[in-house]
């Protein structure tokens, strides 16, 4: 019997704007993503890919179309539901970090406990610094953002992704404000956390030393997959 994919997508549209202003950003987009994969979405920028990404996360929603994650139906799914998905199924790392400067790293890392019901305050710093220690940033726990390299605060943010041990990780340019060397330990690190841990991890690209340590790529222009195992599957429905 062949598991459920962690996502499943068919035929997803999305437009922004109205009248003579709207601008069509997918056109009916289908995509599976399997257990375990490492799966790199590259493209030029204004392809779409990080709206898609945007809709796989429960950050944005779809105008049509299916999309699945994690066995979650977002069409049906109660929003309570789907914000439990988003805070501890899926980890999400983004270019700009997004971290709170008047936090300390440790303090950033457990922030989504703030958001879970019940959570025991000695327990997630436990598991916060367990956290800094996966991405060897533990002695820096109590130093502000302002006070640490690029490098160190994209592996702060990708500690708090990890902090709610979640299935899927999602990165939208995780290397784009990093330089050539901090950005190769980066994309070190996720291999690792794929062959590893048996994580999943879409990662939206147009960087090739990031797309060459996926094991599938997957090609967007204007709104639609170009390339890829999924081009057959991205033809499903269409007119």
């Amino acid at each position: 019997m062949t598991a459920e994919p962690v996502i499943r997508l068919r035929n997803v549209t999305k437009s922004y704007g109205s009248g003579t202003a709207r601008t069509t950003v997918l056109r009916g987009v289908s995509l599976d993503v399997g257990a375990g994969e490492l799966l790199a979405l590259v493209g030029q920028s204004g392809s779409g890919k990080s709206t898609l990404l945007n809709i796989i996360g429960g950050l944005d929603t779809a105008d049509a179309g299916d999309v699945n994650v994690l066995g979650a139906d977002y069409r049906t799914v109660p929003e309570a539901d789907l914000c439990r998905i988003r805070n501890t199924g899926i980890g999400f790392v983004f270019q700009a970090f997004n971290l709170l400067d008047h936090l300390t790293c440790l303090g950033n890392v457990i922030l989504p406990s703030s958001f879970q019901r019940g959570g025991v305050a000695k327990a997630a710093q436990a598991r916060g610094m367990e956290s800094l220690r996966r991405v060897g940033l533990a002695e820096l726990a109590q130093r502000r953002p302002s006070e640490l390299s690029g490098g160190q605060k994209q592996r702060v943010a990708i500690a708090r992704a990890l902090f709610s041990q979640p299935k899927l990780l999602l990165c939208d340019e995780p290397t784009g404000n990093l330089d050539s060397e901090t950005g190769r330990e980066v994309i070190e690190f996720f291999r690792e956390l794929n062959e590893r841990d048996g994580m999943t991890l879409l990662i939206v690209t147009h960087e090739r030393r990031v797309s060459s340590v996926a094991r599938r790529v997957i090609a967007m222009k204007d709104g639609m997959i170009v390339e890829g195992d999924d081009s057959a599957v991205a033809g499903e429905g269409a007119a």
